[in-house]
């Protein structure tokens, strides 16, 4: 008997989007490795918050944020957090940023 699941199927797809989607606003390998400190760093800091002093819990929320403001600087776009609310209030924003090879200006200039 063959089972079907496709609350889970639905489920994987959903989370392969936005991994896709989560890579291509990450391609600097700089923000890249930086959120890999700074988002467990985040996340470590909920429970950090009510099982330690607060200030540590607030540190490690504030530093990993921190450190991933960082990462879309040396990118070039806006923390993915931010976007809503800018699209919100009419804002200008950038999602992702355009490589130099995607851009059809950054082309060498063709002879003949």
């Amino acid at each position: 008997m063959a089972y079907s699941f496709p609350i889970a199927r639905k489920g994987l797809a959903l989370a392969a989007r936005a991994r896709r989607n989560w890579l291509e606003r990450h391609r600097n390998a700089f923000n890249f490795w930086i959120h890999m400190i700074g988002i467990p760093l985040a996340v470590a800091g909920l429970p950090l918050f009510f099982l330690a002093p607060w200030y540590w819990g607030a540190g490690a929320i504030a530093g990993g944020y921190l450190l991933q403001w960082l990462g879309h600087c040396v990118e070039g776009n806006d923390v993915g957090e931010f976007i809503p609310f800018k699209k919100m209030l009419g804002l200008p924003y950038v999602a992702v940023v355009p490589r130099a090879a995607d851009s059809p200006s950054n082309e060498p200039a063709r002879l003949g």
